[in-house]
């Protein structure tokens, strides 16, 4: 089975949501809304915690994000997993398909992405994956 590209800018609003009382100024956690346009037509919702470390540059979070739309024409949705790190500005950044997450013509997706962030702040994704077939 071949992998396939699928690439694209994207958009997304956070909004800060509150944390239980004792995590307040420990943790951040934010819903998450997005807008993928190109390969991937689709709206995706979520959720992230946040931390900061003691040095500047250093942090991390994990994310949760539903996906729903099309990919390459293959309609569905899947869930994707955020672990993403700042290492005293050294990025790490892990986006996968939640195994078996995958409905209607995205049943048996997996794969992982990659973001970009240019100057001015515009995002955009590069998503390699594969469907199995059932």
């Amino acid at each position: 089975m071949s992998k396939a590209v699928a690439k694209g800018p994207f958009t997304v609003k956070r909004t800060a949501e509150a944390v239980h009382e004792r995590m307040t100024n420990l943790l951040g956690r934010h819903a998450l809304d997005k807008i993928y346009t190109g390969d991937l037509e689709a709206t995706a919702s979520g959720e992230m915690l946040s931390a900061g470390g003691t040095v500047p540059g250093s942090a991390g979070y994990v994310a949760i994000e539903r996906v729903e739309g099309t990919l390459h024409g293959k309609r569905g949705s899947f869930y994707l997993q955020h672990t993403g790190l700042m290492d005293r500005g050294a990025p790490l950044l892990a986006i996968r398909v939640i195994p078996d997450s995958g409905t209607g013509d995205l049943e048996g997706l997996s794969g992982e992405m990659t973001i970009a962030i240019a100057p001015g702040g515009a995002h955009s994704y590069e998503f390699t994956y594969e469907i199995a077939k059932r």
